[in-house]
């Protein structure tokens, strides 16, 4: 499995960005679909969440209402829709493939794939 994270960029506080994230190599709707974020100087945290089926969605609170993950399994790829950007989301945003339940969603260690990771920084 191979996973490609793509468009971060510089924007300004209260902007918007849609990260992207094509899947390669395995079969995407077997797995939930993750991203996580690393800011400077801090530990990489879970973003959100989406079900192979888009049935579930979960999210941190520092994002909850801002963000938005989908997926579209024909073209596997992940979406992260960012709105109401604050200076404190600047980070390297990394999507996820997980093949456990639903309920692992947030735990790191049950994802086994990962990109590389898409920085995206946001000015005051």
């Amino acid at each position: 499995v191979q996973l490609q994270a793509s468009g971060g960029g510089l924007v300004q506080a209260g902007g918007s960005l849609r990260l992207s994230c094509a899947f390669s190599g395995g079969t995407f709707s077997s797995y939930l679909m993750g991203w996580f974020r690393q800011a400077p100087g801090k530990e990489r945290e879970f973003v959100g969440g989406i079900s192979w089926s888009s049935g579930n969605t979960a999210y941190a609170d520092s994002v909850k209402g801002r963000f938005t993950i989908s997926r579209d399994n024909a073209k596997n790829t992940v979406y992260l829709q960012m709105n109401s950007l604050k200076p404190e989301d600047t980070a390297v945003y990394y999507c996820a493939a997980n093949p456990n339940l639903w309920r692992t969603y947030g735990r790191q260690s049950s994802y086994p794939y990962w990109g590389q990771g898409t920085l995206v920084t946001v000015s005051s």
